[in-house]
């Protein structure tokens, strides 16, 4: 009888450790960052970015994307094509992407999109385009940089750029306290007011 009450004893206590010990790692599990690496992007050249969304950019000897969300694949669209990598999501939530590129050569970010290097970015000929409310902050290493901040854009610079041509609207911000450029263009956009009352000329 003494035997049998211990087994049920130890019984109860074996079920009621593993409970908790399921209970927890489920919690740590949803906890756990959740990240998808696609494996079909490759030669990416162009990236096309739209909504909410976090970009970060980083050099690499091979192309790679990776997108830290749950739920990205029933709200949001990362797909490469041709060269031209297409990220949008429209939550409330920001979707995080990590793009490492061999040879990218263009960005062009709208809405609300943040644009970050990781690390310099070394480049013999770049383009930057913002729209919207789209902001970057870019460290650079290049020889030739064209930079677009349109709309309510901005954009922080870091580094050095040989060649260096921006265009900018006037409620457009640019930083550049800690850049270095050794020849440079800058061009003002006319606002669309403006550019409504010439097409009306």
């Amino acid at each position: 009888m003494k035997t049998k009450f211990l087994t049920i004893v130890a019984t109860v206590i074996l079920a009621v450790v593993s409970t908790t010990a399921t209970s927890f790692a489920s919690e740590k599990n949803n906890d756990k960052e959740v990240s998808t690496v696609l494996t079909n992007v490759s030669h990416i050249n162009k990236i096309e970015v739209r909504g909410n969304v976090e970009l970060y950019v980083s050099d690499g000897t091979a192309d790679q994307v990776k997108v830290y969300n749950k739920y990205y694949a029933e709200s949001a669209l990362v797909q490469g094509q041709n060269g031209v990598l297409r990220i949008a999501s429209y939550k409330a939530e920001k979707l995080v992407v990590w793009v490492t590129a061999a040879d990218l050569r263009e960005i062009n970010a709208y809405d609300d999109v943040e644009v970050k290097s990781f690390g310099s970015l070394s480049k013999i000929d770049f383009d930057v385009n913002l729209h919207n409310n789209a902001t970057a902050a870019l460290n650079l290493d290049a020889y030739r940089t064209s930079l677009t901040v349109n709309d309510n854009a901005k954009v922080t610079l870091t580094g050095s750029v040989n060649e260096y041509n921006v265009s900018y609207s006037e409620s457009a911000k640019i930083v550049n306290d800690n850049f270095i450029s050794v020849n440079e263009t800058k061009t003002q956009i006319p606002s669309r007011s403006a550019k409504r009352e010439l097409a009306v000329l």
